[in-house]
This record gives C-alpha cells, sequence and structure tokens, in this order.
C-alpha cells in the first residue's frame, strides 16, 4: 500500500519513512521541497492520488498557544479535504500525551488537532487513528540547542517518559497499515525521568562542558510539567529503548 508522511523530513518523520519500507510499503513524503504545502494546501491533492494512508507527524516550530492552534487547524483541514477528495481511507495523527490536560502553548495546537480528527467521520469518510506519545529522546538535544546561553543551559524542571522515535515510527506505520484504531494507547519509553538529568547526561554523551540550570516555570503550565501530566496512561504500550540507550548513539550535536 501506499502510505504519504505528512512532515516526513522532520525528527520522527524520517524515521516513518524508514518504517513504513521496512514493512513493505510505498512511502510517499509531504514536503514544500517536493511541491506540497499542508498548511495552505497547495500540492496536496496531486500528492496524494492513489495513497491508502496518511501519517500525520506535522510539527510546527512554536511555543505560541495561538499560533499552534492556527498552525495544526490549517494543516490538519487540509489534509482531511483532500484525503476525502482522493479516496484515502485512513488517517493517523501522531500527538502528545498531556494534550487533552496542558490548556498551554503546544499543546493547545495539538487539542485542536485531535479535536478536527476525532469529528471528521462519517462526514469525511476517512477513518482515523491517534496515537499519543511522550517526548522523544532527542527533546534533551532540542533543549541544548535552544536554551544554551554561553556556559549554561536553562532546563525545565519536568518529568517525562522519553520514547525512541524510530520505535514511535514503526508504531505509526503499523497502524497507517490497519484498520482506524480511533484512539490508540498511549506510547511511552520505559523509564521515567527528570528532563535536567537527560539533558547533564546528553553533554556528558558528547563531550561538551555546560552547566545545566534547573528552571521551575510558572503558573498551571509548570507545574503540570512537575506533577506527571506528561507521564502516560497505565494502559500505555511501552517501548524498549531507554534514554541512556539512545544517547550511547550520539557523537556530536546533530549526529542523530
Amino acid at each position: 500500500m501506499r502510505i504519504a508522511i505528512a512532515g516526513g523530513t522532520g525528527t520522527v518523520g524520517r524515521h516513518i519513512v524508514s518504517a513504513v519500507r521496512a514493512q513493505g510499503d510505498e512511502p510517499v513524503v509531504l514536503s514544500r521541497a517536493r511541491g506540497v504545502d499542508i498548511e495552505s494546501g497547495a500540492g496536496l491533492e496531486k500528492a496524494l492520488a492513489g495513497v491508502d494512508a496518511v501519517i500525520d507527524a506535522y510539527g510546527p516550530a512554536t511555543s505560541s498557544a495561538v499560533e499552534s492552534m492556527r498552525r495544526f487547524r490549517a494543516a490538519t483541514d487540509h489534509l482531511l479535504a483532500a484525503e476525502r477528495s482522493s479516496g484515502v481511507r485512513h488517517h493517523v495523527a501522531l500527538s502528545i500525551v498531556g494534550a487533552r490536560q496542558i490548556d498551554a502553548g503546544y499543546y493547545r495546537g495539538k487539542r485542536v488537532q485531535e479535536d478536527l480528527v476525532s469529528s471528521s467521520y462519517p462526514s469525511s469518510g476517512v477513518g482515523w487513528s491517534i496515537l499519543r506519545t511522550t517526548q522523544f529522546h532527542e527533546f534533551a538535544q532540542q533543549m541544548v540547542g535552544r536554551m544554551s546561553f554561553g556556559p549554561l543551559v536553562a532546563v525545565p524542571t519536568m518529568l517525562a517518559q522519553p520514547v525512541a522515535a524510530s520505535e514511535v515510527a514503526a508504531a505509526l506505520a503499523s497502524l497507517a497499515a490497519g484498520p482506524p484504531r480511533g484512539l490508540a494507547p498511549d506510547f511511552a519509553g520505559p523509564r521515567v525521568e527528570r528532563m535536567p538529568d537527560m539533558v547533564r547526561r546528553y553533554l556528558s554523551a558528547i563531550g561538551r562542558p555546560a552547566v545545566v540550570v534547573p528552571v521551575a516555570l510558572p503558573g498551571r503550565f509548570g507545574r503540570s510539567l512537575r506533577d506527571g501530566s506528561l507521564l502516560p496512561a497505565a494502559d500505555a504500550v511501552l517501548g524498549t529503548v531507554a534514554f541512556d540507550d539512545w544517547r550511547r548513539t550520539v557523537r556530536s550535536v546533530g549526529s542523530i
């Protein structure tokens, strides 16, 4: 079968392309470089011709709630409309644990995405599945890239149960190849971690001297990072690749 991947050049998207190929299916990458813009809808219908399922791993780089909601709404609306016109049978959305509990920032956009997908059938005729996952191991790397200030790295105080992007990709590819599941069980890594500790271990792995400064973010959002709101439900499916397994494969920033 042919499976299209929105966000197919991103952190998890690249792994999804490989996972789709590994299970014997044909990946179709939806990207601006290939003439497809999911936020505007340009090129979507043509790209989805003959596609059986779509995996939406698109993730706009923003922490603004307003911007996140706007961009997820635009992308999801255009994907669902193009799928309906092109005869796509299954829409698989990658979401995030905490999307329903945390009413702030990026999470508000994911809630909009979930609501649009879950309310689209039967009017669209496109069946759907949603897979919520925890943060990827690569999140520690992203923190270093975004929050470094000279010799200091500011890291939010938060509990996480990080998961390997490659294992998430395999789960999404498997979902797309099967019948629509609705809301699938959460998918998470094997152990609970503290984000500042993860960043310290990542820095050690790449041989970079830096001081990690834990920051307790204020308000309800900050509390939700610390109180376990980002941890998976009790019935979650757990991957096998722990954070320390992943960081042993890292030799330098960007060498994932």
